[in-house]
């Protein structure tokens, strides 16, 4: 499993309907792409938000990184709608998962 997680803030004043067709599509794309596994998206309460994605490889994910309607949108968010932003990936991370049992 390759793990990406986007932690970024929002660019005060941005066309909020333009960001989230923009999110919108960029998620029903990154679905439809071979080695999809998982997309969560979380907003803290001083507006950060941690983007986490799941792919079954690090090729899947670079795969990703560079479609071509992707990269036009990753240009527009560091135009339009990022403040900042940081991408941090990972090989096979360490993982340790509890699940209770059913009752």
């Amino acid at each position: 499993m390759f793990l990406v997680v986007f932690r970024n803030r929002k660019r005060a004043g941005l066309d909020q309907a333009a960001y989230g067709a923009d999110a919108a599509r960029m998620e029903e794309l990154a679905r439809a792409q071979p080695g999809f596994l998982s997309f969560k998206s979380y907003v803290a309460d001083d507006g950060e938000v941690i983007a986490l994605s799941e792919w079954a490889d690090a090729e899947a994910a670079r795969a990703w990184g560079s479609q071509s309607d992707h990269a036009v949108v990753q240009s527009r968010g560091r135009a339009d709608y990022y403040q900042d932003y940081t991408l941090y990936t990972c090989d096979n991370p360490r993982t340790h998962r509890f699940e209770r049992p059913p009752a």
